[in-house]
């Protein structure tokens, strides 16, 4: 068990906010859309539970149930199919390694931006490979604490299958997995009456770096510019 990095905790809260605005509609209806690619077309959130974990994303920023049917319906006609996953790898200010998840149906446009916003903003773009093996990719539950304790959490977390918790400030606690038995895990806590804020899977920084202040809020604003992409998905970095 382990403290929570306090910048992805603000780089959550910023995110939500922005959710709540309404700005993360297209992101999330692209992320729909590869779910369902790369579940094999399978359009039932019950039998595919990336998919399962995208409507719950969506749902939560309260995307209107017929915006998330049809974002599953284009999922599987032809547009769909010129919709593409892409990852790029680099380094932002003060050599903090970043990937980027993206979703794009012109890869050269995708790539051509991503690129302009590290030329701009001190960072370097690397070739694939360059960072990536700096993150492990694992489930990720935050769920409530509620009038449990942390002791108790760990304890169900486990029994659950899950393999590590990191207690936050604000009565939330993250609970981390293989990426194999998220579902289950993530179905076994919500049976024992926990409230499951967001589940998904993550790339979770091996050796996180430690910024000043100073430095680490360029690094977020170096983020935030390239979350604005309308293409981009998700953002990592190593900033602890």
């Amino acid at each position: 068990m382990s403290g929570h990095s306090k910048w992805a905790q603000i780089k959550r809260q910023k995110g939500a906010n922005d959710v709540k605005r309404g700005a993360a509609f297209t992101k999330l209806s692209k992320g729909i859309t590869i779910a369902v690619l790369q579940g094999g077309g399978i359009g039932d959130p019950n039998q595919n539970f990336r998919l399962r974990l995208a409507v719950d994303a969506a749902r939560g920023a309260n995307m209107p149930k017929e915006n998330i049917e049809r974002a599953i319906e284009r999922a599987m006609g032809k547009q769909g199919e010129q919709l593409e996953e892409v990852v790029y790898e680099g380094f932002g200010p003060s050599g903090v390694a970043i990937v980027v998840e993206a979703a794009t149906d012109n890869k050269n446009r995708t790539s051509g931006d991503v690129q302009n916003i590290f030329n701009k903003n001190g960072g370097n773009m690397g070739q694939p490979g360059s960072v990536a093996y700096l993150f492990t990719q694992v489930g990720e539950i935050i769920v409530k604490k509620n009038s449990k304790n942390l002791d108790e959490i760990f304890m169900d977390a486990a029994d659950a299958g899950a393999e590590d918790i990191e207690e936050e400030e604000n009565d939330e606690v993250y609970i981390y997995t293989q990426p194999t038995v998220l579902g289950k895990v993530r179905d076994t806590l919500t049976e024992k009456g926990y409230t499951i804020v967001e589940a998904q899977t993550i790339r979770k920084p091996t050796m996180p770096a430690e910024l000043s202040d100073e430095a680490a809020e360029k690094v977020l604003a170096f983020v935030e510019k390239l979350e604005a992409l309308d293409d981009v998905q998700k953002v990592y970095t190593t900033l602890t």
